[in-house]
């Protein structure tokens, strides 16, 4: 459907909010639960930056998310359930929201995870944090849901509007604080945050996420990637940044030139394992192939699991086979 991709389109979108657009959307939810609009209305450059609003607010009065956010979508979803009934809820979820669900709620989680590490500076303090951002509604990054109800309704315009020109929002009885989207966004195409020069999320306030493949890593890892060697990456001791360490450098090359030998070889290729101290090894199979279309011969290396003994099992495995069952044909 066209509207999912639009929606997919609100969840990625960087750059400047349309300031005048999401505050005039957060007024029409306000009318839409019942509520007199927000006196005064606060923005934020990043979601942290909005955390540290809300705590220094003064006569805000209580939140609201509840009439704002969370009745109108329970009630327009059972709407929508008693309309098209089961199976019929069912196909247009799987056609819409389920599409973009869930790279946005691991995003949003990760954003989370970010605000709290910064802002909890110990970890009696993480509480707190945490209570603040079960008030934020979620703007661009509710667009799973908002894309299901897309067209069936106006009741959910509002948030609509504020999620198609803003970050996250929290409201309260008398204020609403209004987070900017982010400068910049990078992800892998699984969906997964990851850049290898840089921040894969950044805010204009200097609140960033650094990930590779989806994996958080600190800011100064990534510089350092680089000028791995061999050495750097066994003297790594948490087993995660040296596995990132490995699937950038090549576990070809680090094969090559860290002086590792073969564990076992027969006719289909070359056993390789690497230990790992705190970590199951590594094991690949070096696959050099028999039939070159154009004359030259390609090694090919495949990961396979560590308790694999041959390089035929682990060839095999790739196909789905046992090592047993599998019989290659010979071509000449």
């Amino acid at each position: 459907m066209q509207h999912v991709n639009s929606w997919r389109d609100v969840a990625a979108a960087t750059g400047a909010a349309d300031r005048a657009a999401a505050e005039e959307g957060v007024r029409r939810a306000y009318r839409t639960a019942g509520l007199a609009e927000p006196e005064r209305i606060v923005w934020a450059e990043s979601p942290r930056a909005a955390v540290e609003a809300v705590e220094k607010l003064a006569d805000a009065g209580r939140s609201v998310r509840e009439e704002v956010r969370t009745r109108p979508w329970a009630e327009e979803r059972r709407r929508m359930y008693d309309e098209l009934g089961p199976a019929g809820w069912s196909a247009l979820w799987s056609a819409t929201g389920a599409q973009l669900w869930e790279t946005t709620a691991a995003l949003a989680e990760r954003i989370r995870s970010g605000v709290v590490a910064d802002l909890a500076g110990k970890p009696e303090d993480e509480g707190a944090v945490r209570l603040v951002l079960l008030d934020a509604v979620l703007g661009q990054h509710d667009a799973a849901w908002l894309a299901a109800f897309d067209g069936r309704g106006d009741r959910l315009t509002g948030l609509a509007e504020v999620a198609r020109n803003a970050g996250w929002w929290w409201p309260y009885e008398r204020a609403v604080v209004i987070s900017e989207r982010p400068e910049a966004l990078h992800r892998d195409e699984a969906g997964r945050l990851d850049h290898g020069a840089g921040p894969a999320l950044a805010y204009r306030d200097g609140f960033a996420l650094y990930a590779w493949r989806g994996m958080p890593v600190p800011a100064d890892f990534l510089a350092e990637l680089a000028s791995l060697t061999p050495q750097r990456i066994r003297e790594e001791e948490n087993a995660e940044l040296r596995r990132v360490m490995l699937e950038f450098y090549g576990y070809d090359r680090y094969l090559t030139e860290s002086g590792a030998e073969p564990v076992h070889r027969d006719e289909t290729g070359i056993l390789w394992r690497i230990a790992l101290e705190g970590d199951e090894d590594v094991v690949m199979v070096e696959v050099v192939n028999s039939t070159p279309a154009d004359g030259t011969h390609r090694t090919y290396w495949l990961r396979v699991p560590p308790a694999t003994r041959t390089a035929k099992d682990g060839v095999a495995w790739t196909f789905g086979l046992d090592g047993a069952a599998y019989a290659p044909v010979r071509q000449t």
